[in-house]
């Protein structure tokens, strides 16, 4: 099976770069909000049952489930609905943030890579539309 690529160099006027860039600033926080519930959910599980931290205290409780990307998409799907920048872009274009979130979670592992870090506008600076929708490349 041959996948093809396609890489094109846009020139965006200035309300396409206004877009751009909101999109990019709510993919970062969907990022790093889902990155520190992960992290929170980690360092919970870190100390022994007697001891403390003298630092902070994560308390989650016990039975909570490690926010996956099944948990963290349902999650988005609830906040979207009281959201209305997080409704500013499309739902897949985060979900897809939520997946490459994941990736870097088992990669993290498998491949035994570093953690996950936070992004900052200098650090995330893409993001994947998975479907092309009709007309969805138009000259405005």
């Amino acid at each position: 099976m041959l996948t093809l690529t396609y890489e094109y160099k846009l020139i965006p006027n200035e309300k396409q770069i206004e877009v751009i860039e909101n999109t990019l600033r709510v993919c970062r926080a969907v990022w790093n909000y889902a990155l520190s519930e992960r992290k929170d959910w980690i360092k919970s599980r870190k100390c022994s049952v007697n001891a403390c931290s003298l630092e902070k205290e994560y308390i989650i409780p016990v039975d909570k489930p490690f926010p996956n990307y099944n948990i963290q998409s349902k999650q988005l799907t609830e906040a979207k609905k009281t959201n209305p920048w997080l409704k500013s872009v499309n739902a897949q274009v985060l979900q897809q943030m939520l997946k490459r979130l994941d990736k870097a979670f088992t990669d993290r592992k498998s491949k035994k890579l570093g953690f996950p870090r936070f992004k900052n506008k200098y650090r995330m600076r893409s993001f994947v539309y998975p479907q092309m929708l009709k007309d969805c490349m138009q000259e405005n």
